[in-house]
């Protein structure tokens, strides 16, 4: 079901793990740009068109943003017990995330005051994924990072299937206090977030995660607006040794599989025994899965366990990989956890599954997938807000550096630049004002 790697086998390993790369086909970007193209020309008529043709759903323009009552009656569907567990994962992902908001700041010198603004994001577009699953955790982790950071507009958008199954949705947002909903989903949706619509008005950033038509047409909008990232589909690398509970490490690499057949699972091991143990015991746990046939084709498709001589090899691939998560076992020294260059968030111990950061302890589940940990982070409160220098000067200051500016402005070929500094200094700029700082 799943192979098992050995040190010569790397070649052979990473090619495998490449096809998952170019996972977004021509034909695909192709259909995303003709529903952009419908959506910035026809507005909602277009929305309406897409939603039938695409979900089977027949909707009037009004039946766009959901009424507050709506969300209200909704919500009040969901099950209480899991409402009440929404409430603790929210005090956890606000209090966590409470401690990145970035404050302005400056400094003097000299005559010259520098520093930078920090505001908030104005209007940002949340997208919430549909499907067969319900995802509330999606709804936290999008927008409370925003809420945090003070963004005044969030808006959401989903599909209206999914929204009318699974009234957990609706908790999640009513517990947000979010009231500005529309039912619209796929690439339609992100188009209308990117280029407004008589329903929908334009947002400057969009978040959360979907489909491939969903992950295109964000790629396609990208500089119209900005993006989150273009998230791929979810993978997990488990760190352990010998002496690692093979059932743990079965039942974690899982948690992956079961989530698409594109989802990647690998363990790496010392041990060539342990390996096989691992592998059996994802035979036996993985026929009682609900989801068994994705899980299956996952392991087939993108699993590995990959057997090396000790945890400093296996860190080796991993930092190749950038894996989204990374599981390291307590038999691993937690000293490794530094000699990791690149992952999406870090879990140690025996007892921190990567399902603790998807649900509750409060990081957010927003992670950089296929291999972009490399250069990306999680999703995080400074992702909604923007910096802005700040700088002001004296005329005792840009008198004691005009030169300096002159010469590195004539150096590029930039007269203008030179001139609007030294006519300041040579009494050709018109009447003196007084210093300003």
């Amino acid at each position: 079901m799943i192979p098992i790697y050995r040190l010569r086998d790397r070649a052979l390993f990473f090619e495998r793990l490449e096809r998952r790369r170019a996972l977004i086909s021509g034909e695909v970007q192709a259909v995303v740009r003709k529903i952009i193209e419908g959506v910035r020309t026809e507005g909602d008529t277009a929305l309406l068109r897409f939603t039938a043709e695409l979900d089977g759903i027949r909707m009037t323009a009004k039946q766009l943003r959901l009424r507050p009552q709506a969300l209200r009656a909704a919500a009040a569907a969901a099950d209480p017990a899991v409402v009440h567990e929404l409430e603790k994962a929210i005090f956890n992902i606000h209090a966590f995330h409470k401690r990145q908001l970035q404050e302005s700041w400056e400094f003097h010198r000299r005559g010259a005051v520098l520093g930078q603004r920090v505001l908030p994001l104005e209007r940002v577009g949340v997208y919430v994924p549909g499907g067969t699953a319900a995802y509330p955790s999606t709804v936290l982790m999008n927008i409370i990072p925003a809420k945090v950071a003070g963004v005044p507009r969030i808006a959401v958008v989903t599909p209206p299937g999914t929204f009318h199954r699974h009234p957990i949705i609706a908790a999640a947002l009513q517990e947000l206090n979010i009231r500005e909903v529309y039912l619209v989903g796929g690439a339609q949706a992100i188009a209308a977030l990117a280029c407004g619509t008589e329903t929908i008005r334009r947002v400057d950033k969009i978040v959360g995660p979907g489909n491939a038509y969903v992950a295109a047409a964000k790629r396609e909008v990208f500089g119209q607006v900005d993006i989150d990232m273009i998230a791929g589909p979810s993978e997990v690398v488990v760190l352990a040794t010998a002496e690692s509970n093979p059932r743990y490490i079965a039942a974690d690499m899982l948690s992956q599989a079961e989530h698409d057949e594109s989802a990647s699972a690998i363990c790496f091991t010392d041990s060539a025994a342990h390996a096989v143990l691992i592998r059996r015991e994802l035979e036996l746990q993985v026929a009682s899965l609900p989801r068994q046939a994705t899980a299956r084709r996952s392991l087939e498709n993108f699993g590995a366990i990959v057997v090396t001589e000790n945890y400093f090899q296996a860190i080796g691939w991993i930092n190749e990989i950038a894996p989204e998560h990374l599981e390291i076992f307590s038999t691993v020294p937690e000293s490794a956890i530094d000699l990791v260059r690149h992952a999406g968030a870090i879990f140690y111990g025996d007892h921190c599954p990567e399902a603790v950061g998807d649900y509750f302890a409060g990081s957010n589940h927003v992670l950089p997938t296929g291999g972009t940990a490399r250069f990306s982070s999680p999703l995080g409160v400074y992702d909604f807000q923007r910096w802005t220098s700040v700088i002001r000067y004296s005329r005792e200051e840009l008198s004691r550096t005009w030169r300096s500016i002159e010469t590195l402005a004539r150096a590029e070929g930039l007269e203008a630049h030179a001139r609007s500094v030294a006519m300041r200094q040579k009494g050709d700029g018109g009447r003196k004002g007084k210093s300003d700082v």
